[in-house]
């Protein structure tokens, strides 16, 4: 695959990792620094923050649904992240804002392809063809043991209601992304205080922010 396109303008910052490991709430901490510094954010999300990608996140996590092809569910997150890109994360960007996103790219490549054990480099070219192979400046990947991250859920969707060994191979794939790309990547422990996490998100941004 291609190295990427990153956009010149704004700031790009996506968080990744398994079930219950507190992207939501880190993300959210990330938004409300940023706007006390009076930057302009956007704080977005995947599956589901446009009018067609809300129809697309009922089908793939209602448990209702039932099974899918695998390559059919992948080809429904691909075509979220088409119109997320296109209709939400672009414009933003285009006009200057930190544009931070709860999932992206990586959790296609890590549920569907590593989770759902298909050619992880076929799910990438879908998934990168549907966002223009836009990336992220920094990707923070919460890393949690799926046995604690699915325990914080009363309920499942049908996702979180995979089995163990599915969200183990997501993790791994998770982590496999974050160390080959080191320089967009920043791990974290997700069972750290919630206080330390934000800590260490700060800092690895703070520097793109002088840079843009």
């Amino acid at each position: 695959m291609s190295a990427g396109v990153f956009s010149e303008h704004g700031l790009f910052v996506c968080f990744e990792g398994g079930e219950g490991a507190g992207k939501s709430t880190q993300s959210t901490l990330l938004r409300d620094w940023l706007v006390e510094q009076g930057r302009p954010v956007l704080l977005t999300f995947e599956p589901g923050d446009t009018p067609v990608g809300k129809e697309l996140r009922r089908i793939v996590l209602d448990p209702a649904t039932g099974e899918l092809s695998d390559r059919t569910e992948a080809l429904l997150y691909a075509a979220d992240k088409a119109e997320h890109v296109d209709h939400v994360v672009l414009p933003a960007l285009d006009r200057g804002e930190i544009v931070i996103t709860d999932r992206y790219v990586d959790s296609t490549l890590a549920y569907q392809g590593a989770g759902r054990t298909l050619d992880v480099a076929e799910v990438e070219a879908v998934a990168r063809w549907a966002t223009g192979d836009l990336r992220p400046h920094l990707t923070v990947v919460l890393d949690l043991a799926p046995e604690a991250g699915l325990g914080r859920f009363d309920e499942r969707d049908r996702i979180e209601g995979q089995s163990l060994e599915f969200h183990q191979r997501v993790r791994q794939g998770f982590l496999d992304l974050a160390a080959a790309d080191p320089d967009h990547y920043v791990v974290l422990d997700a069972r750290a205080a919630i206080d330390e996490i934000e800590h260490a998100i700060r800092e690895r941004v703070a520097p793109l922010l002088e840079e843009r």
